[in-house]
């Protein structure tokens, strides 16, 4: 498949899977008639692969570490799974970030109470707008300090 295939493929931009491979986070893609890329079907099951890290925070150079020993193959087992254990500690600990935040919120809201009928009948009332006040005529000044 062409890279404009892939691309739409996996919802990344022609620009990101050339850096991808630039970097060694995707491996060169051989290259067929006319010199252009020609990526395997079984590229995608990588590429969502490293989605599913970067969505969850991973850090490019630790993809990259597990990129290289993914490519390493046979006896990197042990340090593929460490690297992935660790991530997925610090996912669990950022999920319960914000579960917390999420309580947070609701107590908020919920101290809000449900909106009352009376509350209904102004919804449609525009609010009441203030005039901004003037600005100064000529150039405007940076007034902070030491400028």
């Amino acid at each position: 498949m062409r890279i404009g295939d892939l691309a739409e493929a996996c919802g990344l931009s022609v620009h990101t899977i050339r850096y991808y491979e630039r970097i060694g986070l995707l491996p060169y893609a051989p290259r067929g008639r006319g010199g252009r890329r020609d990526y395997d079907q079984g590229i995608l099951v990588w590429i969502r692969f490293i989605g599913h890290l970067r969505a969850t925070g991973m850090p490019i150079r630790e993809m990259l570490r597990y990129a290289k020993l993914r490519t390493a193959g046979a006896g990197t087992e042990d340090e593929r799974r460490q690297i992935l254990e660790v991530h997925r500690d610090r996912v669990r600990a950022d999920l319960a970030e914000l579960k917390a935040c999420l309580r947070v919120l609701d107590q908020k809201i919920a101290a809000y109470g449900a909106p009352s009928e009376e509350d209904d009948d102004h919804a449609d009332q525009s609010p009441v707008r203030r005039p901004l006040p003037a600005r100064p005529e000529g150039p405007v000044r940076d007034r902070r300090p030491g400028r």
